[in-house]
C-alpha cells in the first residue's frame, strides 16, 4: 500500500475496513438455489486490492460452480456523502452479462450492500444483500442472501475466506 492508502489515511471506519481485506485469499464457496438445501461446496481463491488511493476495493475471484468454471468481479466502496456501502457485481455464473449494483447502510459488523436482479422467468426482481464480515486479520467472511419478491432473505453463497502469503 502506498501511503495515500494506509487505513489511518483513509476518509471513515468503512474505508479503514475494506483496506484491511486487502490481499490475496483462500477459501470455500457454498451455494444455495433453494433456501437451506446446499447446491455446491467448492474451494474459491480470490484477491482483494485497493484502487483510487484505497476509496475503493476489486475483489476478483474464480473457482467452480457444479463442476464449471467461475469468475467475477466486484468492486466495494462508501460514499462518504450519502453514507452508504456501494458495490457493483459481475460474474460469468450468477450475473450473466448484467452487471449488479447495490448499496446500503453500513453495519457496524460487516459491510452491507442491498441491490436486485431481474427474474429471468419474466417476473418481478429479486433482492440481493451482500455482507462482507471481518472476522480477524486473516479470515473472512462474503456472504450474499437472495430475497424473493414478498418472502424472506436466504442464503445464496457464502465464501469463508483465509489470507495467503
Amino acid at each position: 500500500m502506498t501511503e495515500q492508502t494506509q487505513p489511518s489515511n483513509l476518509p471513515s471506519n468503512v474505508h479503514r475496513g475494506l483496506a484491511r481485506i486487502c490481499g490475496q485469499w483462500q477459501g470455500v464457496a457454498r451455494t444455495w438455489f433453494e433456501p437451506g438445501q446446499l447446491a455446491d461446496e467448492s474451494s474459491q481463491r480470490g484477491t482483494i486490492r485497493p484502487v483510487l488511493a484505497g476509496y475503493f476495493v476489486v475483489h476478483e475471484y474464480e473457482g467452480t460452480l457444479q463442476g464449471q468454471p467461475m469468475r467475477g468481479i466486484a468492486i466495494f466502496g462508501f460514499d462518504v456523502a450519502t453514507g452508504k456501502c456501494q458495490a457493483a457485481w459481475i460474474d460469468n455464473v450468477h450475473m450473466g452479462t448484467a452487471i449488479m449494483y447495490s448499496e446500503a447502510e453500513p453495519s457496524e459488523r460487516a459491510f452491507v450492500a442491498l441491490g436486485s436482479y431481474d427474474d429471468p422467468n419474466g417476473g418481478p426482481p429479486w433482492g440481493w444483500r451482500t455482507e462482507i464480515d471481518l472476522i480477524d486479520d486473516d479470515h473472512i467472511t462474503i456472504t450474499a442472501f437472495n430475497i424473493p419478491p414478498g418472502g424472506e432473505a436466504y442464503k445464496a453463497v457464502e465464501t469463508q475466506y483465509r489470507r495467503v502469503s
